[in-house]
């Protein structure tokens, strides 16, 4: 290829022809090929979801100690923090079903249970979740919660579900024939029981779960939960506001003035108050004697529903629409803004 080149220097002016290289046609082409014909591998870095999303909802909550937090939810998601709720990370469970109740025996073993009669179980803090059997059923086998008392693990659900595990979760046993009747919540405190459930159902047991009894009640709305601070003085709550009060082991009930309608779906004795929780950020305190209640809010602000809480510290977590932590009067979301 020839072109035309001025050159100046040398004190005069002229015009030079040169010859130049084909070379620079090879690169072109060369790049050009490369661009249609020679594809590049590529490099795909994988981003890990956080530990907890703005979509998740919890039902479930259980803190074994101050510093460790398990929280169960919508399609089998087990999150745990062990730093009092600063951090949190997610624990692989091979399931989808939602899990709706947990309870450890301590910071190592804990036991969920949730829909489709799933009942899984850690040994390892978490590291890996493992199914159990459950009793054989024909009816649909939701289960609502589960308690650990003295040792055993008692879950509740659909169909008079009431079932007992005496190794930690391993096997399990049914306690009372299935009737076309939910069971919500149990409590006890020794070998005194409580179950709770659909259109005001209350029953109690004296013999650690062999027998139980029905009690009558002055209320035929479904209870939610139970909760005991000692064989004589118990709180149970449902729905439409309902709170019940027993200062006699639950021999009889007491309907307290409704001051809410919306619902109540969880009440706990935390060693220094009577604390309930239910839809649209309701909440409820008593003192010790359970005579006064005062009705309040989670937090200013604050619509969530929430179906569960535990104590962990001087920290309150609680499981609902988001998993929310109470600290100092004050609300934040977990892995979300301070409220």
């Amino acid at each position: 290829m020839l072109r035309r080149l001025r050159k100046y220097g040398g004190g005069a002016r002229g015009v030079v022809t040169v010859a130049t290289s084909s070379a620079p046609l090879v690169i072109v082409g060369g790049l050009l090929y490369a661009g249609l014909f020679v594809k590049a591998e590529a490099v795909v870095q994988k981003v890990e979801p956080p530990a907890i999303e703005r979509r998740d909802s919890f039902y479930g909550v259980a803190a074994p100690n101050p510093s460790v937090v398990w929280a169960v939810g919508a399609d089998g998601k087990v999150v745990r923090s062990e730093d009092g709720g600063q951090s949190w990370s997610r624990q692989e469970t091979n399931t989808g079903a939602n899990l709706q109740g947990i309870a450890a025996w301590d910071a190592d073993s804990a036991v969920a249970v949730g829909n489709d009669g799933v009942v899984i179980v850690t040994r390892d803090a978490g590291r890996t979740w493992t199914p159990s059997e459950i009793p054989t059923t024909g009816n649909p086998n939701k289960l609502f919660r589960v308690r650990i008392a003295d040792g055993a693990a008692w879950a509740v659900g659909e169909f008079g579900t009431l079932l007992r595990s005496t190794d930690r979760g391993e096997t399990w046993s049914r306690m009372l024939p299935e009737k076309d009747r939910a069971w919500n919540d149990v409590a006890f405190v020794g070998n005194t029981g409580w179950l709770v459930g659909e259109f005001g159902a209350l029953m109690k047991t004296v013999d650690g779960g062999t027998s139980w009894e029905a009690i009558e009640t002055p209320n035929e709305v479904s209870l939610m939960s139970v909760a005991f601070r000692d064989t004589e003085r118990g709180v149970a709550v449902g729905l439409a506001g309902t709170l019940l009060t027993t200062t006699d082991g639950g021999a009889s009930w007491q309907q307290v003035p409704a001051f809410t309608r919306e619902h109540l779906y969880t009440v706990m004795w935390d060693e220094d108050r009577w604390l309930a929780v239910g839809d649209k950020g309701v909440m409820a305190t008593a003192e010790a004697d359970i005579a006064q209640w005062q009705p309040g809010r989670v937090a200013d602000g604050d619509v969530s529903w929430r179906t569960a809480v535990a104590r962990s510290g001087t920290r309150y977590f609680l499981a609902g629409s988001n998993l929310a932590v109470l600290d100092d009067s004050a609300l934040s979301v977990a892995g979300h803004k301070r409220m």
